[in-house]
Protein backbone atom coordinates (compact mmCIF):
# COMPACT_ATOMS: atom_id res chain seq x y z
CA UNK A 1 0.00 0.00 0.00
CA UNK A 2 1.02 3.55 -0.96
CA UNK A 3 1.15 6.58 1.58
CA UNK A 4 0.55 9.32 0.27
CA UNK A 5 3.19 12.56 1.48
CA UNK A 6 0.86 15.60 1.65
CA UNK A 7 2.94 18.73 1.44
CA UNK A 8 1.37 21.63 2.96
CA UNK A 9 1.59 25.10 0.80
CA UNK A 10 2.20 28.29 2.37
CA UNK A 11 -1.12 30.34 1.72
CA UNK A 12 0.42 33.84 0.17
CA UNK A 13 -2.02 36.82 -0.24
CA UNK A 14 -1.12 39.85 -2.17
CA UNK A 15 -1.88 43.46 -2.07
CA UNK A 16 -0.51 45.63 -4.96
CA UNK A 17 -2.45 47.87 -7.04
CA UNK A 18 0.30 48.16 -10.10
CA UNK A 19 -1.45 45.81 -12.45
CA UNK A 20 2.10 44.45 -14.22
CA UNK A 21 3.76 43.87 -11.06
CA UNK A 22 0.74 41.99 -9.31
CA UNK A 23 0.50 39.91 -11.91
CA UNK A 24 4.23 39.07 -12.09
CA UNK A 25 3.70 38.39 -8.12
CA UNK A 26 0.94 36.51 -8.49
CA UNK A 27 2.41 33.89 -11.42
CA UNK A 28 5.78 33.58 -9.47
CA UNK A 29 3.35 32.18 -6.60
CA UNK A 30 1.46 29.97 -9.02
CA UNK A 31 4.64 28.91 -10.51
CA UNK A 32 6.71 28.08 -7.27
CA UNK A 33 6.58 24.78 -5.28
CA UNK A 34 5.23 24.97 -1.89
CA UNK A 35 3.34 27.72 -2.23
CA UNK A 36 -0.46 29.24 -2.96
CA UNK A 37 -1.75 32.05 -3.70
CA UNK A 38 -4.67 32.71 -1.61
CA UNK A 39 -6.10 35.77 -3.01
CA UNK A 40 -4.71 39.23 -4.69
CA UNK A 41 -5.90 42.88 -4.17
CA UNK A 42 -5.91 45.79 -5.84
CA UNK A 43 -5.59 47.90 -2.94
CA UNK A 44 -6.48 48.55 0.49
CA UNK A 45 -9.57 48.52 1.05
CA UNK A 46 -10.28 45.23 -0.81
CA UNK A 47 -7.07 43.93 1.40
CA UNK A 48 -8.85 44.83 4.26
CA UNK A 49 -12.29 42.94 2.93
CA UNK A 50 -10.96 40.12 1.99
CA UNK A 51 -8.03 39.14 3.89
CA UNK A 52 -9.26 38.77 7.63
CA UNK A 53 -11.48 35.81 5.66
CA UNK A 54 -9.08 34.35 3.73
CA UNK A 55 -6.33 33.71 6.72
CA UNK A 56 -3.13 33.82 4.31
CA UNK A 57 -0.03 32.70 6.44
CA UNK A 58 2.64 35.76 4.37
CA UNK A 59 1.03 38.84 2.91
CA UNK A 60 2.84 40.59 -0.10
CA UNK A 61 2.02 44.44 0.80
CA UNK A 62 3.08 47.25 -1.34
CA UNK A 63 3.27 50.41 0.25
CA UNK A 64 2.46 53.54 -1.98
CA UNK A 65 -1.26 51.96 -2.32
CA UNK A 66 -4.09 54.79 -3.91
CA UNK A 67 -6.40 55.48 -0.99
CA UNK A 68 -5.37 53.78 2.13
CA UNK A 69 -1.61 53.18 2.33
CA UNK A 70 -0.46 49.93 2.95
CA UNK A 71 1.19 50.62 6.44
CA UNK A 72 -2.38 51.74 7.54
CA UNK A 73 -3.21 48.27 6.44
CA UNK A 74 -1.03 46.38 7.64
CA UNK A 75 -1.92 48.07 11.07
CA UNK A 76 -5.43 47.02 10.96
CA UNK A 77 -5.16 43.81 9.07
CA UNK A 78 -2.61 43.05 12.22
CA UNK A 79 -5.53 43.45 14.80
CA UNK A 80 -7.60 40.76 12.86
CA UNK A 81 -5.09 38.20 11.67
CA UNK A 82 -1.93 38.35 14.37
CA UNK A 83 -0.57 35.63 12.95
CA UNK A 84 -0.28 36.67 9.47
CA UNK A 85 3.26 38.28 8.90
CA UNK A 86 4.01 41.06 6.95
CA UNK A 87 6.71 41.72 4.10
CA UNK A 88 6.42 44.93 2.17
CA UNK A 89 7.56 44.89 -0.97
CA UNK A 90 8.13 48.65 -2.51
CA UNK A 91 10.00 50.35 -5.16
CA UNK A 92 11.35 52.92 -2.00
CA UNK A 93 14.24 52.98 0.34
CA UNK A 94 12.97 55.90 2.54
CA UNK A 95 13.91 55.28 5.66
CA UNK A 96 10.65 57.06 7.78
CA UNK A 97 8.41 54.28 5.33
CA UNK A 98 10.64 51.32 6.87
CA UNK A 99 10.37 52.23 10.76
CA UNK A 100 6.96 53.00 10.25
CA UNK A 101 6.01 49.80 8.31
CA UNK A 102 8.10 47.75 10.77
CA UNK A 103 6.17 49.82 13.40
CA UNK A 104 2.73 48.74 12.24
CA UNK A 105 3.43 45.06 12.47
CA UNK A 106 5.47 44.27 9.25
CA UNK A 107 8.74 41.85 9.69
CA UNK A 108 10.14 41.74 6.40
CA UNK A 109 10.62 45.22 3.91
CA UNK A 110 11.98 44.06 0.35
CA UNK A 111 12.38 46.05 -2.53
CA UNK A 112 10.20 44.96 -5.82
CA UNK A 113 13.21 44.47 -8.40
CA UNK A 114 14.15 41.74 -6.03
CA UNK A 115 14.88 38.43 -8.05
CA UNK A 116 12.27 35.67 -7.85
CA UNK A 117 14.52 33.35 -6.21
CA UNK A 118 15.01 35.50 -3.55
CA UNK A 119 11.75 36.96 -3.07
CA UNK A 120 10.36 33.22 -2.60
CA UNK A 121 13.62 32.75 -0.02
CA UNK A 122 12.38 35.73 1.92
CA UNK A 123 9.19 34.64 1.95
CA UNK A 124 10.26 30.76 3.29
CA UNK A 125 12.39 32.61 6.07
CA UNK A 126 9.60 34.98 6.79
CA UNK A 127 7.09 31.70 7.34
CA UNK A 128 9.99 30.21 9.64
CA UNK A 129 10.58 32.58 11.48
CA UNK A 130 12.83 34.94 9.85
CA UNK A 131 12.47 38.43 9.41
CA UNK A 132 14.12 39.31 5.86
CA UNK A 133 15.24 42.23 4.38
CA UNK A 134 16.90 43.22 1.06
CA UNK A 135 20.91 44.02 1.70
CA UNK A 136 19.59 48.06 0.68
CA UNK A 137 17.15 48.16 3.36
CA UNK A 138 19.43 46.63 5.68
CA UNK A 139 22.23 48.99 5.25
CA UNK A 140 19.91 51.85 5.52
CA UNK A 141 18.27 50.11 8.83
CA UNK A 142 21.69 49.41 10.21
CA UNK A 143 22.69 53.29 9.07
CA UNK A 144 19.90 54.64 11.06
CA UNK A 145 20.15 52.59 14.27
CA UNK A 146 23.90 54.03 14.31
CA UNK A 147 23.18 57.25 13.65
CA UNK A 148 20.70 57.04 16.28
CA UNK A 149 23.63 55.57 18.59
CA UNK A 150 25.79 58.94 17.89
CA UNK A 151 22.51 61.76 18.82
CA UNK A 152 21.37 59.69 22.08
CA UNK A 153 22.62 59.33 25.76
CA UNK A 154 23.88 55.57 25.55
CA UNK A 155 23.90 53.21 28.41
CA UNK A 156 27.09 50.95 27.11
CA UNK A 157 27.14 48.91 30.45
CA UNK A 158 23.83 47.59 30.44
CA UNK A 159 24.43 46.68 26.40
CA UNK A 160 27.55 45.05 27.11
CA UNK A 161 26.03 42.79 30.02
CA UNK A 162 23.34 41.49 27.43
CA UNK A 163 26.16 40.79 25.00
CA UNK A 164 28.31 39.22 27.23
CA UNK A 165 26.06 36.39 27.46
CA UNK A 166 26.19 35.65 23.67
CA UNK A 167 29.10 33.13 22.15
CA UNK A 168 31.70 34.23 19.76
CA UNK A 169 29.81 32.11 17.22
CA UNK A 170 26.28 33.98 18.32
CA UNK A 171 27.94 37.63 18.09
CA UNK A 172 29.30 36.30 14.10
CA UNK A 173 25.58 35.48 13.45
CA UNK A 174 24.09 38.60 14.95
CA UNK A 175 26.37 40.91 12.61
CA UNK A 176 25.03 39.03 9.76
CA UNK A 177 21.34 38.98 10.62
CA UNK A 178 22.30 42.91 10.99
CA UNK A 179 23.56 42.94 7.23
CA UNK A 180 20.51 41.33 6.71
CA UNK A 181 21.40 37.93 5.41
CA UNK A 182 19.09 35.28 4.91
CA UNK A 183 19.55 31.99 6.94
CA UNK A 184 20.84 30.11 3.99
CA UNK A 185 23.99 33.40 3.33
CA UNK A 186 24.89 33.05 6.60
CA UNK A 187 25.25 29.50 6.79
CA UNK A 188 26.88 29.23 3.54
CA UNK A 189 29.50 32.07 5.01
CA UNK A 190 29.96 30.60 8.25
CA UNK A 191 30.65 27.10 7.00
CA UNK A 192 27.59 25.35 8.61
CA UNK A 193 23.79 24.30 8.16
CA UNK A 194 20.89 26.37 8.01
CA UNK A 195 19.05 24.44 10.92
CA UNK A 196 22.94 25.41 12.86
CA UNK A 197 22.17 28.60 12.17
CA UNK A 198 18.50 28.89 13.21
CA UNK A 199 19.13 27.08 16.62
CA UNK A 200 22.12 29.96 17.45
CA UNK A 201 19.41 32.70 16.07
CA UNK A 202 16.89 30.93 18.69
CA UNK A 203 19.50 31.00 21.41
CA UNK A 204 20.32 34.51 20.65
CA UNK A 205 16.65 35.91 20.90
CA UNK A 206 16.19 34.32 24.18
CA UNK A 207 19.41 35.55 26.07
CA UNK A 208 18.51 39.32 24.26
CA UNK A 209 15.12 38.70 25.58
CA UNK A 210 13.79 39.62 21.83
CA UNK A 211 11.50 37.90 19.63
CA UNK A 212 12.87 38.54 16.29
CA UNK A 213 15.44 39.82 13.63
CA UNK A 214 14.42 43.58 14.18
CA UNK A 215 14.52 43.36 17.78
CA UNK A 216 17.80 41.68 17.97
CA UNK A 217 19.62 44.37 15.72
CA UNK A 218 17.91 46.86 17.24
CA UNK A 219 19.49 45.86 20.80
CA UNK A 220 22.50 44.78 18.74
CA UNK A 221 22.88 49.08 18.23
CA UNK A 222 21.67 49.83 21.23
CA UNK A 223 18.57 51.67 20.37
Amino acid sequence: MKHLCIIMKIPIAIVEDNNDIRQALEQIIDMAEGFSLCCSCVNGEEALATIPHMDPKVVLMDINLGGINGIECVKILKESNPTALFMMCTALEEDESIFQALKAGASGYILKKTTPPKLLEAIQELYEGGAPMSSQIARKVVAAFRSQINDADQQPNDRMVSFTMLSKREKEILETLAKGLLYKQIADQLGISKETVKKHVYSIYEKLHVDNRIEAVNKYFGR
